[in-house]
């Protein structure tokens, strides 16, 4: 129980209520006094008529006015509204003490770090969001500042508050720091905090299949050499944002990466962009993608659509970074990284006489080649994850729950569209989405082979390329339905066999 009692402020009163309660035999379990007369008792509870006793005497001292129960005592009072208003933030939030040690966290950071709060108290903040405290308070002073952090692949905005507390002798004095974490949408987020140092670049990228960390540990290294780089990748398996993370990991961070879609434009168009322009009497001179990105990078996407006439200007850029632009005699010279991307098979397009096979040598001097999703299967969850979790930000609502149904009907689909096609998928889920979490029947996949495939997503790439995803598919989708080798082989009237083969080079399995 706890007591508020009211009273005089007198020499001994505070004496006099505790030999009161040792004469009853009552354990003080902790005292507060207010400055305007006001003790605050906290002890366990009594019976009524030891409490009734109890209450008479204490009315009876010399000084005291009034005595009553209440709930709180006001240090607890404090701490609980404190730790409610602390829940009901929005934003992931931290107490940490100077030690960095996490004293206090809300629901939003359980969600955020997937922990129970058991879990994270006690934490060192920096295993858990990467804010180094004794780097803080030794070089910054312990002065407010922002950074941008990316955790589980999201972008956030860490505010980290200092808290200083008056002492005895009146002088501020640092207790601990307050940590909030402010979620940004890559389209709300300015430009000038998308630019990460060291490793964040690669903290974009969300998997846990073999398939994928061993990418991952072999873009690191790739990254921080200067060669010119190569990544292959069927359509929608996230190469741009691989080239990014292996730019924001290089000695060029700080200098521009531009990207230059070999696709997109016509081949007089294409040279001007990359090379520049001239000056004319009536025109100033254009600075092309290259001269632009010196020092930087310069990432080509889809570089097996270049034409011949590019290739050779590009070749010759290779060789010692110098170029002119369209209309002028005069050379230059700049550094700049070339990374390369292509949905296509560039030995074959050598082979057929499409691509310069020097030139094929002078990119693929280093090389990644990005799994398509269908091979990485333990990576669709997290992804379906992410992906949610960034439409939630954008659409400014609750996140919602990925049921395991959906979770195993998402895994066994072939995804021939790859990464882009689950994030349209989800995207479409999401905004059509009514409850609090996803089923089955929100995720629109096509159902049956005349269907299957047929997106924009597939489209893409070589008549091979194409036929073996929409083969993919198909099987995929059956393999549903006819969960085992020999009864698809029936309902497709092949082999048992080639059927098992062709499950097995898709990586298409029951579970």
């Amino acid at each position: 129980m706890r007591l508020q009692v009211f009273c005089e402020d007198r020499l001994g009163i505070a004496r006099e209520l505790l030999d009161i309660l040792a004469s009853r035999e009552i354990d003080l379990r902790g005292i507060e006094i207010d400055r305007v007369g006001i003790i605050y008792l906290n002890c366990p509870e009594v019976e009524f008529e030891s409490f009734s006793q109890l209450m008479s005497q204490i009315r009876q001292l010399d000084g005291v006015t009034d005595v009553r129960k209440i709930q709180f005592m006001p240090s607890e009072r404090e701490h609980k509204e404190l730790k409610a208003l602390l829940e009901a933030l929005p934003d992931p939030f931290f107490s940490i003490n100077l030690q960095g040690k996490v004293d206090l966290a809300n629901d939003a950071a359980e969600t955020l770090l997937g922990k129970v709060r058991d879990d994270i108290l006690g934490e060192n903040i920096q295993s858990l969001v990467g804010f180094n405290t004794h780097q803080w308070l030794e070089k910054d002073n312990a002065t407010t500042r922002s950074e941008l952090v990316v955790l589980s692949g999201l972008d956030y905005m860490m505010e980290v508050m200092p808290v200083y507390v008056t002492d005895e002798s009146e002088e501020q004095v640092l207790a601990s720091a307050v940590i909030l974490l402010k979620s940004l949408s890559e389209a709300k987020m300015p430009i000038a905090m998308r630019k990460l140092s060291g490793d964040n670049g690669f903290e974009h990228l969300v998997g846990q299949s073999s398939r994928f960390k061993q990418l991952v540990s072999q873009a690191k290294k790739l990254s921080m050499l200067d060669a010119p780089l190569l990544i292959q990748g069927e359509t929608g398996t996230g190469k741009e944002m691989l080239a990014r993370a292996c730019h924001q990991r290089s000695l060029r961070r700080e200098k521009p990466f531009l990207l230059v879609n070999c696709m997109s434009m016509p081949d007089n168009a294409a040279e001007t962009e990359l090379f520049g322009m001239a000056a004319t009497a009536t025109e100033p001179g254009k600075k092309g993608i290259f001269e632009q990105a010196d020092e930087g990078t310069v990432f080509l996407y889809e570089v097996g659509e270049m034409s011949e006439h590019l290739q050779i200007k590009l070749l010759r850029f290779l060789q010692d970074g110098t170029f002119r632009r369209v209309g002028e005699e005069r050379e230059m010279k700049v550094n700049v990284r070339v990374i390369c991307s292509t949905q296509k098979k560039l030995p074959d397009l050598v082979a057929s006489g499409q691509f310069r096979e020097d030139l094929y040598y002078r990119l693929n001097v280093l090389s990644l080649v990005v799994p398509p999703l269908r091979e990485r299967t333990a990576d669709i969850v997290p992804l379906a994850e992410l992906f949610l979790s960034q439409f939630a930000q954008e659409l400014q609502q609750p996140k919602p729950h990925l049921t395991p149904d959906v979770a195993q009907y998402l895994s066994q689909y072939a995804w021939p569209g790859n990464i882009r096609q689950l994030r349209n998928v989800l995207f479409r889920a999401m905004t059509q989405l009514e409850g609090p979490e996803i089923r089955v029947d929100d995720v629109q996949l096509p159902e049956n082979e005349s269907t299957t495939l047929i997106t924009e997503e597939v489209l893409e790439g070589s008549l091979d390329d194409i036929m073996k995803r929409y083969e993919s598919g198909i099987l995929s989708n059956l393999y549903r339905s006819y969960p085992s080798t020999r009864k698809l082989a029936k309902r497709l009237g092949v082999s048992h066999t080639a059927v098992a083969n062709k499950l097995r080079e898709y990586g298409i399995n029951k579970h």
